[in-house]
């Protein structure tokens, strides 16, 4: 069997080995600007959220319950507020700004899944008789028919959509807590109207009363008058303190007016549901709590503070989505279908059309585009988390101003019912004086009105201590759960 001799291949002339070089160095080069795209530049913020230890928080924790209004004893405010809650325009913004929010997360969590889509077209066309297509169609008229069922999925290697889908849900917490903190700020707007229209009532009820003791007065002075024991002064001053009295009044009950118009606002309705309000049975000495130091866990009882944590959130995914877009993206793309010409055609197997693979599309060059986004969200990250600390600092001055305000308005209710005891006994020496015919009537100008303004001052200190605790109250988030509130 005879041998075949070896094959000796020529070596590659010099100007070949060239060409070979350059290509390398071509898809060396490729490769390398390839990865270089993917590089995402450094980005720092320069804004650090706040903790508690920075802002002195450092109190015992306060346990609110949700309704905490019901502590203050009156059915009517607790309609009041039920009503508010289930008709004021607001919750229903705040609550449809959830729902677009919960649409914007299933629109992101839908575009990391596969898509499938299917066309058809049917178009009378005449074809060229001197192009590409053959006789006997060329020059005649035919009926183009495609139908075609297309699959598209993104793969997210990188990332990016799923950072965008962390966009979308943490906006979703945001909005749910924005609806809390509106709930909260409404009953708090409800109780405080409520308890302007208890200070209006007891205000009235005082001036009425008075007015009734000085009408009294007036007829007894103008009988002495017409016997000649006292002189038209004392007539005079006698009707003065009357004036002043219903002057009281007629405020009182103005006031009371815009209370209850202010409530029917807070409730949707209108002016009509002012006059479903009746009187007020307010306990002004409330079991609401009262801390001695703003409590530690402030932070986690504000549902105003949990949204801004959930947009600092948002920011932050925001940046990475911006961040990822530096890097690859890689869709696999398939479709089947039918093309034919003729509607006959369109059951020949021959018509059938398929194709499948992925694409991958990086932007080499884009004059400094996605740079400036990611600059850009940084910036927007560096917002988000100098809101966060507003809030919390805002918070904390706000149970700190509530506080102290409990304490100043039960310091000078004790003191303003000791004046109104001074003005009280001192009113009955002069009131004796009188009768006796020690001093005139008009010795006790003075001293009435002061009586009246000192009872008047009495009654708004009753009021204002309820309504600091209720400010209090809402200061220190109302009884808000970020655990429970997230699991609805």
């Amino acid at each position: 069997m005879p041998l075949t001799p070896p094959v000796h291949r020529a070596a590659p002339p010099p100007r070949a080995l060239c060409s070979l070089a350059r290509a390398r160095a071509g898809l060396a080069a490729a490769v390398a600007l390839l990865f270089a795209g993917c590089a995402a530049p450094a980005s720092h913020t320069s804004v650090e959220a706040k903790t508690p230890t920075a802002l002195a928080l450092a109190g015992p924790s306060v346990q609110l319950a949700p309704d905490w209004w019901h502590a203050i004893g009156d059915p009517q405010l607790d309609r009041l507020v039920a009503d508010a809650l289930a008709g004021n325009p607001s919750l229903d913004v705040a609550a449809a700004r959830v729902r677009q929010a919960q649409a914007a997360l299933e629109r992101q969590d839908a575009e990391r899944r596969p898509s499938i889509d299917a066309d058809a077209q049917v178009q009378g066309t005449r074809l060229s008789g001197n192009y590409t297509i053959p006789p006997p169609y060329a020059g005649t008229v035919r009926a183009l028919g495609t139908a075609q069922a297309g699959l598209s999925w993104n793969l997210d290697l990188f990332g990016r959509q799923k950072a965008a889908i962390e966009v979308a849900a943490a906006q979703t917490r945001a909005a749910g807590y924005d609806v809390a903190a509106a709930r909260l700020m409404l009953a708090g707007a409800v109780v405080q109207n409520y308890v302007e229209v208890a200070r209006a009532e007891r205000r009235a009820a005082i001036a009425a009363r008075t007015i009734k003791a000085r009408e009294g007065s007036l007829s007894l002075v103008q009988a002495r008058e017409r016997s000649q024991l006292a002189s038209r002064i004392d007539v005079t001053a006698a009707g003065t303190l009357l004036a002043q009295a219903r002057l009281a009044l007629v405020q009182a009950q103005a006031a009371r007016v815009l209370a209850t118009n202010a409530l029917a606002a807070l409730a949707g309705r209108g002016s009509d549901y002012a006059a479903t309000i009746g009187a007020t049975q307010l306990a002004t000495d409330t079991a609401l709590p009262v801390p001695t130091a703003i409590p530690a866990d402030l932070l986690a009882r504000r549902a105003d503070i949990a949204a801004a944590q959930a947009r600092i959130a948002a920011a932050g995914a925001e940046r990475q989505v911006a961040r990822r877009a530096f890097y690859p993206n890689i869709n696999l793309s398939a479709l089947v279908g039918l093309q034919a010409i003729g509607f006959g055609n369109f059951v020949d197997l021959d018509s059938g059309t398929a194709g499948g693979g992925a694409a991958f599309h990086l932007p080499l060059f884009d004059s400094g585009r996605r740079r400036a986004d990611l600059a850009g969200a940084t910036a927007a990250l560096d917002v988000a988390t100098a809101q966060y600390n507003d809030a919390v600092v805002t918070a904390a001055r706000q149970v700190a101003d509530a506080i102290a305000q409990v304490r100043a308005t039960d310091t000078a209710r004790l003191s303003q019912s000791q004046v109104t005891a001074g003005f009280a006994e001192t009113n009955r020496l002069n009131t004796i004086r009188v009768a006796s015919g020690l001093n005139s009537r008009l010795d006790l100008v003075d001293n009435d009105v002061r009586l009246l303004d000192a009872e008047l001052a009495d009654a708004s200190l009753s009021i204002d201590a309820l309504a600091a605790r209720a400010q209090l109250a809402t200061a220190l988030g109302g009884g808000f759960d970020p655990v429970q509130d997230a699991a609805r």
